[in-house]
């Protein structure tokens, strides 16, 4: 597979999005994260502007640099693909384990970082679908609850950047180019799709 410029795309809570993904191999990619202790959730997703080949996918790993032996570890968290363009991992748990399932096979088990890193490995989707049933299941099964917190995070990050840009009527400019929608809207808005998540994390998808 050849190398295509932003491909994957990824977002860490409460920081810009990251299409920086690096090939180590013509279907492996890595994007690093830096100042990664204090990370919980990630999103890694396609961006739209290519698919995959058919019936290709990607698995989606995440390494997080052993000091004591000087390696990487390595989990698999699961899996992208061209009807599943986005996925939502926990990955505060897994720093430092190094546990990918019975029949699960790591293509970055040579590669090592001083950070922690996403890996993309593109394989075919019978292999995907194989290896992302050999993952372990979560300790507390809280994928639900994994994602809800990450939406809540994020919805707090927007809420606080669109909040710092706020002015009274009194500060107000005049432009006719500009449109501007008062804050109360935005809240209340957050309010609804919070409310709404807290009763069924997955509502958007009706």
């Amino acid at each position: 597979m050849t190398e295509i410029p932003a491909m994957f795309g990824l977002i860490v809570s409460g920081r810009i999005v990251q299409t920086d993904f690096q090939p180590l191999t013509p279907t492996n990619l890595v994007s690093t994260i830096p100042d990664a202790e204090n990370i919980n959730h990630v999103v890694v997703f396609l961006t739209g502007l290519t698919p995959f080949p058919p019936d290709m996918g990607g698995l989606v790993f995440f390494g997080w640099p052993d000091e004591t032996t000087g390696s990487s570890n390595w989990q698999l968290l699961g899996f992208i693909s061209n009807e599943k363009p986005s996925a939502i991992f926990k990955v505060s748990n897994l720093k430092k384990t190094s546990s990918l399932g019975a029949g699960c096979q790591n293509p970055f088990a040579l590669h090592v970082s001083k950070n922690a890193q996403i890996g993309i490995s593109v394989e075919p989707l019978t292999s995907v679908q194989q290896q992302v049933s050999q993952i372990p299941s979560s300790p507390d099964g809280s994928t639900a609850s994994n994602f809800r917190d990450f939406c809540t995070k994020m919805l707090e990050n927007f809420m606080n950047y669109a909040s710092s840009f706020s002015q009274a009527q009194s500060q107000m400019v005049p432009n006719p180019s500009e449109q501007y929608v008062p804050l109360s809207t935005l809240q209340s808005w957050y309010n609804n799709f919070n409310r709404r998540l807290e009763q069924n994390p997955y509502f958007w998808r009706t």
